[in-house]
C-alpha cells in the first residue's frame, strides 16, 4: 500500500507541504515590487512553518454518534462540535468555527498532544491514550445508546419503524489511571447558539457532582454528571483532581430527561452497552476478507453515524462552513440530506447487507416525494423544505475562513439530477425485495413524467453551481435515467403503454447526448457545446449509460484521468472553465478520485484502478475517515468531515477492486456481484 500521507505534512518534510526555506536574495534585475511580493510570500510561509493555527487539522478529529446528534473531538480532548438536540440544530461547542464558540475538554493539565487515538474496535467509541509527566491515564468518549425507553408513551420525532435500541441523549466520558498518577481537568463552557449566548451554571441537589447549564431565550437545559467535584466559573464547569494508579473518573453531559449515569460502575456498564450495539449492528454486515476489510467497515459505521435515525434520513456530513479552499469563500452546510446521494447510499448499504438502514433512507425520501410537486434537491433531516440559507458573521470561521453559513442556499435550485437518482434509488430498493410497493408507482410515474417534461432544460448541475443555468451533460443523463429505470419498472408492474413511452424517451435522450454532448475527440464533455471536463461524467459506465468498452466511455474516463487531475487525484472541474458563481481554488474531491478508482476498474484499467485506490486510502485520516476534498500537495482534508458521499464512493471502488482482483484469483466474492451505481 501506498505511505500514509499526514494532513499538515508534506512528502518534503515542511508542515502543510511548505519546502524548505534558505535565505535568498534577490539578483540585480528584481525590482523592487517583485521583491516585496517575494518577502511577503516568504513570511507568509514562515507563518505556516511556524503552525500558529490553534485549529487542529480537519483530518485529526474524532467522530461521534447516536445517529441523532454527532460530536467531533479534537486530538487534545476538546469537544469542539456538538449540535442539539439535532444534527441540523444550533452548536453548544463550536470552537471548530470560532475558538471562542464553547468547548468541552476532559484530560491531563500539563499535556494536549496524545499518544495515541482510536476507535474502539468495531464501534463508534474513541479511546485516547495519554502520557503525562508522572503517568498514564486512557480517556474514552462516545454517545450512549441504551434499550429502547419508549414503552408507556410513543416517541413524538420517530417515524421509521422502531428498533430495539435508541440514543439516551448523554455524552459519557471516562477516565482510567493505568500508571503513575495524572493531574486530571474537566473545563466545560457551553455556547449556546452558534456561541450567540453564554451559559449561565447552578447545581443541582446532588451536591458538587452534578450542574445545569441554561442561557436565556434558549430551550435546553445541559447537565453536567461527575464524581468529580464541580465549580463554577463565569460560563465554565471546571474541575480538577489527581488521579493514581487505579483510580477511576467519569463525567457525562446530557441534555433530555433521561438520567445520566451517577456512578464510574454505571457509567462503565452504559459504555459496554453502546460497544457490544455497534459491533452486533457491524456483524450483520457482509465484509470481503481483505486487507482493505477496516476502510470499508469505518465507512460503513460512518455512514451509520449520519443516518438520523428518527426519519432515516442521511445527512451529507455533520458541520457546517469548513472551508474547501483554505481561508475562502467556499463554504457551505451540509447538515441536510440530499435527493442526489439517495442511489449510491442505497447501493453501499444494500451491498454490505444493512437492508434495514437502506430501506429506512428509501422511506424518508418516498416521503418527500410523495409530499411535494416538485422535489427539491435536499431536505432537512426531518423532511423540511426551508432551508434558507444565513451568515454568521460573530464568527471567525475555521481558520478565518469566512462566512459561516447555516442553511444552504442551493435548496431551491433547479437540478435535473433528481429524478434520475430518485427512479434510480426505487429500482435498487425493488431489486432488493422483489415487488414494487403500490404506493410507490404513483411518485415514479411523477418523477419520471417531471424528466421527461424538463430534459431538453438548462440547470445548475450536480455540482449546484451558482453561475447561470446550462445543459449540463451529466443532468441530461440522469434524466435518461429516469426515463429508462423507469420503463423497466413499468414492463414489472405490466404498465405497457407506460413501458413503451418512456423507454422511447430514454432512446431519445440517448441520441440527443451522444449527438451534443461528445466534443471532436469523442469525449463527453461538462455541458454541450462545451469542451470542458467535468467528474460526474465518470459515472457513465457505472450507470450502464453505455458499455464500459464503448471507446467514448474510454476515452472520457482517461481524459479525465489526464486532464482533471492534480497529482492523480480528481477535481470535479477547473474552477477556470466553469461558471460557478464563486471565487479561488479548491482541493481535488475525494468521491471523484474514489469514482475515478471505480470507473478505471469498469474499462478494464484495473492496474491503475488498484494504484489510485491504494493512494487514496493512504490519505485517510488517522482515524480511517475522510473530508470532502483532499489537497494533494499536502494531504490536507478540506471541506464538511466526516463526508458521507465520500465514504460511499470509497466502498463503491474498493468493491470494484477487490472483485477484480478475487475474479482474477479465481475466489468467490461474499458479496452481491452487481456493482450498479
Amino acid at each position: 500500500m501506498a505511505r500514509r500521507v499526514r494532513a499538515g505534512v508534506s512528502r518534503s518534510g515542511g508542515p502543510d507541504g511548505a519546502p524548505p526555506l534558505a535565505p535568498r536574495v534577490g539578483n540585480g534585475s528584481e525590482s523592487a515590487e517583485a521583491a516585496a511580493a517575494r518577502a511577503a510570500a516568504a513570511a507568509e510561509e514562515l507563518g505556516e512553518l511556524a503552525g500558529v493555527s490553534p485549529f487542529p487539522p480537519i483530518a485529526d478529529y474524532a467522530f461521534l454518534s447516536d445517529c441523532e446528534v454527532a460530536a467531533l473531538v479534537a486530538p487534545s480532548g476538546n469537544v469542539e462540535w456538538l449540535c442539539l438536540p439535532r444534527m441540523d440544530s444550533p452548536s453548544v461547542f463550536g470552537t471548530i468555527l470560532d475558538r471562542g464558540a464553547g468547548g468541552f475538554r476532559l484530560g491531563p493539565a500539563d499535556v494536549m498532544v496524545p499518544a495515541s487515538r482510536r476507535y474502539l474496535p468495531g464501534t463508534m467509541i474513541l479511546e485516547t491514550s495519554w502520557e503525562s509527566n508522572g503517568g498514564w491515564v486512557i480517556v474514552r468518549d462516545l454517545l450512549l445508546i441504551g434499550p429502547w425507553h419508549h414503552e408507556n408513551e410513543r416517541s413524538h420525532t420517530f417515524r421509521r419503524s422502531p428498533a430495539d435500541y435508541d440514543a439516551t441523549h448523554v455524552l459519557l466520558r471516562t477516565v482510567r489511571c493505568v500508571q503513575g498518577e495524572v493531574q486530571l481537568v474537566l473545563d466545560c463552557e457551553p455556547a449556546f447558539d452558534y456561541g450567540r449566548k453564554r451559559a449561565r451554571w447552578e447545581y443541582t441537589d446532588h451536591g458538587y457532582n452534578e450542574g445545569v447549564a441554561q442561557a436565556d431565550g434558549v430551550d435546553l437545559r445541559l447537565k453536567l454528571t461527575s464524581d468529580m467535584r464541580i465549580g463554577f466559573e463565569g460560563p465554565r464547569a471546571i474541575a480538577r483532581t489527581l488521579v493514581k494508579e487505579g483510580d477511576t473518573r467519569f463525567c457525562a453531559l446530557s441534555w433530555s430527561e433521561h438520567p445520566p449515569p451517577r456512578s464510574f460502575e454505571e457509567a462503565y456498564k452504559r459504555l459496554v452497552w453502546t460497544a457490544h450495539h455497534w459491533q452486533h449492528w457491524l456483524a450483520r454486515g457482509t465484509f470481503p476478507d481483505h486487507r482493505w476489510r477496516s476502510y470499508i467497515q469505518r465507512s460503513a459505521l460512518t455512514l451509520k453515524g449520519l443516518i438520523y435515525a428518527n426519519t432515516g434520513a442521511l445527512v451529507a456530513a455533520p458541520t457546517t462552513s469548513l472551508p474547501e479552499t483554505p481561508h475562502g469563500e467556499r463554504n457551505w452546510d451540509y447538515r441536510y440530506s440530499w435527493i442526489r446521494d439517495s442511489s449510491l447510499t442505497l447501493w453501499g448499504l444494500y451491498s454490505l447487507g444493512f437492508d434495514w438502514e437502506a430501506n429506512d433512507f428509501f422511506y424518508f425520501i418516498a416521503d418527500v416525494a410523495e409530499r411535494d410537486q416538485d422535489l427539491q434537491i435536499m431536505y432537512g433531516v426531518d423532511g423540511e423544505k426551508d432551508l434558507e440559507e444565513h451568515t454568521l458573521d460573530h464568527l471567525n470561521g475555521y481558520e478565518g475562513a469566512r462566512p459561516v453559513r447555516i442553511g444552504n442556499g442551493a435548496y431551491s435550485q433547479r437540478q435535473h439530477d433528481v429524478w434520475g437518482a430518485f427512479i434510480e434509488s426505487v429500482y435498487l430498493h425493488v431489486r432488493s425485495r422483489d415487488h414494487l410497493d403500490e404506493r410507490l408507482w404513483p411518485i415514479v410515474k411523477h418523477q419520471v413524467e417531471q424528466a421527461l417534461e424538463n430534459w431538453r432544460k438548462p440547470d445548475r448541475g450536480m455540482w449546484e453551481v451558482r453561475g447561470e443555468p446550462r445543459h449540463f451533460t451529466s443532468s441530461k443523463v440522469m434524466c435518461w435515467v429516469a426515463a429508462d429505470r423507469g420503463a423497466r419498472l413499468a414492463r414489472i408492474r405490466e404498465e405497457w403503454e407506460d413501458a413503451v413511452r418512456w423507454q422511447a424517451a430514454a432512446d431519445e435522450m440517448h441520441r440527443d447526448i451522444c449527438d451534443n454532448g461528445v466534443d471532436d475527440r469523442g469525449v463527453f464533455t461538462q455541458c454541450y457545446g462545451s469542451k470542458a471536463l467535468d467528474a460526474s461524467l465518470l459515472l457513465l459506465p457505472l450507470l450502464r449509460f453505455l458499455p464500459a468498452d464503448d471507446p467514448r466511455v474510454k476515452a472520457t474516463v482517461m481524459a479525465i484521468a489526464r486532464e482533471l487531475t492534480v497529482d492523480g487525484l480528481v477535481c470535479r472541474y477547473k474552477v477556470d472553465e466553469t461558471d460557478d458563481g464563486l471565487s479561488g481554488e479548491e482541493g481535488t474531491f475525494a468521491i471523484c478520485s474514489f469514482w475515478l478508482v471505480s470507473a478505471l476498474s469498469e474499462i478494464g484499467e484495473h492496474v491503475r484502478a488498484r494504484q489510485l485506490c491504494e493512494k487514496m486510502l493512504s490519505y485517510a485520516s488517522p482515524l480511517e475517515l475522510y473530508a470532502e476534498e483532499i489537497d494533494p500537495r499536502t494531504g490536507r482534508h478540506l471541506g464538511n468531515f466526516p463526508q458521507a458521499f465520500t465514504h460511499l464512493a470509497l466502498i463503491n471502488a474498493v468493491m470494484h477492486v477487490i472483485q477484480t482482483e478475487q475474479t482474477a484469483q479465481h475466489a468467490d466474492l461474499p458479496t452481491p456481484g452487481r456493482l450498479l451505481f
